[in-house]
């Protein structure tokens, strides 16, 4: 099983992965109550990816933490703080200000489907014909095989939030429809890459 075969199935569905991945935004909701976050490069973020399975989460964070790291932040791994299975908010609170972290980014797998398509595709010929094979052979190019094509792509649903902690509030939430990804670091990139552009649209950040 693959890694993101792993991580999807977090979600409670086993996986067969096939394709290229694509990415979009379904929903994206921002808190009208909170402040903007601030700009300023070098801040510490929490990366933070809600799955019981211990190696893929801690894949999944060292390329989260990395693509945060990539746009001027300090990205962190969560499992370098807590150890596995702290699910106390006030625990969990505590080491991200020890380390003074700013903000944490979260992403949780909420399911996964596979979705199945077809395609048809017929060649129609009529090649000159001047009598020969009893007018059969130009009848028969007149109606040839039509080739189908099925393609399954595994889809997969996550909820990124983001929180900061100095406001201690949840400053953006969005939800996304990955198809066929092919392992965890293109994926968490790809998903990083598409929830800044959003962010970035709905003025999260300070100007």
């Amino acid at each position: 099983m693959s890694n993101v075969t792993k991580l999807a199935a977090a979600a409670g569905i086993t996986l067969v992965l096939a394709g290229c991945a694509s990415t979009k935004f379904v929903s994206t909701w921002k808190n009208p109550e909170a402040a903007p976050l601030s700009k300023a490069k070098g801040q510490t973020v929490v990366a933070c990816v809600v799955t019981d399975e211990k190696y893929i989460r801690q894949g999944a964070e060292d390329a989260l933490a990395d693509e945060l790291t990539k746009r001027g932040h300090k990205g962190v791994p969560s499992y370098t703080l807590l150890p596995p299975g702290v699910k106390d908010e006030v625990l969990a609170k505590a080491a991200f200000d020890k380390i003074g972290a700013k903000a944490v980014v979260v992403m949780r797998p909420m399911g996964a489907s596979q979705e199945v398509s077809v395609a048809t595709t017929t060649a129609y010929t009529s090649p000159y014909y001047g009598g020969f094979w009893g007018g059969y052979w130009g009848y028969g190019w007149g109606y040839p095989y039509s080739a189908t094509t099925v393609q399954t792509d595994t889809v997969i649903i996550v909820e990124t939030l983001v929180y900061s902690l100095e406001q201690n509030k949840l400053i953006w939430s969005g939800t996304s429809k990955t198809t066929s990804p092919s392992n965890v670091a293109s994926f968490v990139k790809e998903l990083a890459t598409y929830a800044a552009w959003e962010m970035n649209k709905a003025k999260v950040f300070e100007k």
